[in-house]
């Protein structure tokens, strides 16, 4: 009787650890793998703030870091990402466009204003005749920089409306300006080669630029708000909604207002 009631405890203490070992197993199968894209600042330190909150809803946020705007989109597209959070809605209309991206947004989450800086002039009434000034080379930014100098009167555009203008829609140039396109990433490093940059607001943080510094600053309604973005076929998907959740709680309009000082503004 007592070897019976030995086997008897060593075969129920072999049931519990496989009971133990398939309960964790199968929460193991239950977490799902979100892969977000994002440029690093703000987008990528934003999603990490919400993470303890995704974890909790069972899904294993992994924030995959780009340092260009096109990359992301393509990645999503073709499956290697389940979301971006990098872009506004212009940059994305204009892509999508171009090839042919089955893309859609599904939140407005912040605007990152675009704005004028130099490390020579301190007003904008010290640019000189033929001031050279570098702009995002891509469409949408492009135009979104041209529209800022016409909104200071710099130059005046055939279309002031028109979100995709180009240096050929410039109808009136009295300063005679020169317009540099570059890459936006890197305009922050331009600016001592430049008479002065227009540089998007991400990038202008991640430089340790101030837009108190900027010369001109983009107004707050703004069109340009950063969006969540997920494949067109995934816009109802349960995970992704709870991310959209996630992104656009009190908590996070909270974390934006306390650790960006103003430089971003949450727009939900």
């Amino acid at each position: 009787m007592k070897k019976l009631a030995i086997f008897m405890v060593a075969i129920l203490a072999f049931i519990g650890c496989g009971g133990e070992k398939s309960a964790k197993e199968e929460s193991a199968q239950k977490k799902v793998v979100l892969k977000v894209g994002a440029t690093p600042v703000p987008h990528a330190e934003i999603l990490e703030f919400i993470k303890p909150d995704l974890a909790k809803e069972g899904i294993d946020l992994q924030v995959v870091a780009f340092t260009d705007y096109v990359t992301p989109n393509v990645s999503l597209d073709d499956g290697s990402l389940d979301a971006n959070f990098h872009q506004h809605k212009p940059f994305l209309d204009s892509l999508k466009k171009d090839r042919g991206l089955k893309l859609e947004p599904i939140a407005n989450v912040h605007v990152e204003p675009i704005g004028l800086y130099s490390r020579k002039f301190k007003d904008i009434n010290e640019l000189p005749k033929g001031a050279i000034i570098g702009i995002p080379n891509d469409p949408s930014n492009a135009g979104r920089a041209l529209l800022l100098l016409e909104a200071e009167g710099l130059i005046t555009l055939k279309d002031s409306q028109n979100l995709h203008a180009t240096e050929l829609d410039i109808v009136e140039n009295p300063k005679e300006i020169k317009i540099k396109p570059v890459e936006a990433a890197l305009l922050p490093r331009t600016l001592d080669d430049v008479d002065a940059a227009i540089i998007n607001g991400n990038y202008a943080l991640q430089a340790g630029l101030k837009s108190s510094d900027a010369l001109i600053l983009e107004g707050e309604k703004s069109p340009y708000a950063n969006i969540l973005v997920v494949q067109a076929s995934r816009v109802n998907d349960e995970n992704l909604l709870k991310l959209k959740e996630a992104l656009c709680s009190p908590k996070v309009r909270e974390f934006i207002k306390a650790k960006y000082h103003g430089e971003i503004v949450p727009v939900f």
